[in-house]
């Protein structure tokens, strides 16, 4: 092997193992229950994640809640239900520019048990609000019924550990859906790679 061959396959290895760690980012939802653990998805759906990154990065989730959840019993009168709890209500004055949203028809990732997905009303209006999802929930994709525009939402990562958590959050005592006593997210921060 020539040296400029050497030198040409160590850049290459050096390349792909950077890539190849930049796939994912790990991060830890801390909240006064517990933890939560999640990947996100940077090369599916970079603009969501680095959204959610820049509130993370600096400390504008801390002190946060998880305020609102659906569930079963309170989604009955809804003509199409959904199971999720959603958080990350940072103070409109500290809230950046919303973003463009990232269909899933765009990213191809799906609304499954454990997803997280940046919150909306209309499109292009997410900020800092997130929700994850309880079970499958097609209709939250692109051209499912849940929001009339059919756009769907934006997901950007999902729960690798804590979705017993997640339940647990799900099932307090709330009142149109707004938690009674909402849960407080300690923090949110980004876990070394592996």
């Amino acid at each position: 092997m020539t040296t400029k061959s050497f030198f040409f396959l160590l850049i290459l290895t050096f390349l792909s193992q950077n890539l190849f760690s930049q796939k994912t980012i790990h991060c830890l939802i801390t909240t006064d229950l517990g933890e939560i653990r999640v990947e996100l998805y940077p090369d599916r759906a970079p603009l969501s994640v680095a959204n959610f990154l820049k509130y993370a990065d600096q400390g504008l989730y801390n002190g946060t809640t998880f305020f609102r959840v659906c569930t079963p019993e309170n989604e009955k009168e809804r003509k199409v239900k959904i199971e999720v709890i959603q958080g990350g209500n940072v103070p409109e004055e500290k809230q950046f520019e919303p973003i463009r949203i990232e269909t899933t028809q765009q990213t191809g990732l799906k609304h499954l048990n454990g997803s997280l997905s940046m919150a909306r009303d209309t499109p292009d209006s997410a900020t800092s609000s997130f929700f994850i999802c309880i079970g499958n929930q097609p209709e939250l994709d692109f051209a499912g019924k849940r929001n009339p525009d059919g756009q769907g939402f934006a997901v950007f990562g999902k729960v690798t550990k804590g979705m017993r958590m997640v339940k647990k959050i799900q099932m307090q005592k709330n009142k149109e859906q707004y938690l009674i006593k909402p849960v407080k997210i300690v923090s949110i921060k980004r876990l070394p790679s592996l």
